[in-house]
């Protein structure tokens, strides 16, 4: 039995989360870095910054002390940006149960090392049990989320039954859980889906039209599983939750940061500006540098990966891009995949 439970961090998702976790009647700790936000969650229940006009359960408390959000804690919700998820899996390491159920919600890659975030937390916290790792991901908006709306995520884990107790964590009535072995996929995927986001926006900034998104969206995902399935993962989880379901939700919302972000670029908004005014990580910016690099690393054709680095980081215009993007070589549409790939999952 999963008695204690904290999530860390208190941002959207992690408000989001926390929400899940208390409407399922557990008692959540949630920390946050500022006392204005710790106080203004327990003694008002709101979260105002990160999720506007909803009233938080009275099950939430809040701390900004890592070692009470962490001691003794039975599962611990790691929704830390990826910037940050080696400094904080560091800080919490001297009061972390070694069988603790670790469960991170982060979409991207470590820049300058291109980890993953399970990664990033097995070297830092080294006496914990990795078959206790989990990855959860998928469609869902925080928005929307604690609104109660009706959510499907799937969590990834070595063992099945680390991956159960997680999906038994958070399942109910509006926040379906299915489960998957698959933790490279699910990460690779959650990771990648903001660099498509970031182009959708682009898309719809420059007003292509739906066929110019549409396409986007299908040669993108055929992008993500290409690396994907390079780095180890198996291809069919792209075609799940983690993959086409979040690219889905990723490209389509204006409640995607990454859309919003790509929207202001194509309208000539600096992109220093536009995460500025965002207020909040827009992970596909640094995902895009660090997909750019994977892709080198492992030799793998990503063009519209390629583009929207230079648009980001090279200047280039976006609409030399696209018309750059539409302008290749021709090539097939489908592409062979390793028999071998098809058939991995727990033992």
């Amino acid at each position: 039995m999963l008695k204690k439970v904290s999530v860390l961090v208190a941002g959207s998702w992690g408000t989001a989360l926390a929400s899940v976790l208390a409407e399922n009647g557990r008692h959540v700790l949630l920390w946050a870095r500022s006392e204005e936000q710790v106080q203004e969650i327990n003694d008002k229940h709101t979260n105002h910054r990160y999720v506007k006009d909803v009233v938080l359960s009275p099950l939430i408390k809040a701390t900004s002390s890592l070692q009470e959000a962490v001691e003794d804690a039975d599962a611990v919700i790691m929704v830390v940006p990826s910037s940050g998820m080696r400094d904080v899996a560091s800080q919490i390491r001297p009061f972390l149960k070694a069988d603790a159920l670790l469960i991170h919600a982060t979409k991207g890659f470590e820049a300058g090392s291109l980890k993953r975030m399970s990664e990033v937390m097995a070297e830092e916290l080294p006496e914990c049990d990795p078959t206790r790792f989990v990855v959860l991901s998928g469609p869902s908006h925080a928005e929307e989320v604690v609104l109660k709306r009706p959510t499907t995520v799937v969590v990834a884990a070595q063992d099945l039954q680390a991956a159960e107790a997680a999906q038994d964590l958070f399942i109910n009535g509006y926040f379906r859980v299915y489960t998957n072995a698959d933790v490279t996929g699910v990460e690779v995927a959650g990771a990648l889906k903001n660099i498509i986001g970031l182009g959708a926006g682009l898309t719809d900034g420059l007003n292509f039209g739906d066929n110019a998104k549409a396409a986007l969206v299908t040669r993108g995902l055929a992008e993500i599983a290409r690396l994907g399935t390079a780095m180890g993962a198996n291809p069919l989880t792209f075609a799940g939750l983690a993959g086409i379901g979040d690219l889905i939700a990723t490209c389509t919302s204006k409640h995607s940061r990454n859309w919003r972000a790509g929207n202001q670029i194509a309208q000539g908004i600096p992109l220093s500006q536009v995460l500025n005014d965002m207020g909040m990580v827009v992970e596909g910016v640094k995902t895009t540098k660090a997909a750019y690099e994977l892709a080198n690393r492992f030799e793998v054709e990503m063009p519209i990966t390629r583009e929207l680095h230079n648009v980001l980081f090279e200047d280039k215009s976006p609409r030399l891009a696209a018309m750059d993007l539409m302008g290749r070589v021709r090539t097939h549409e489908m592409e062979e995949l390793p028999s071998d790939t098809l058939t991995n999952g727990w033992k």
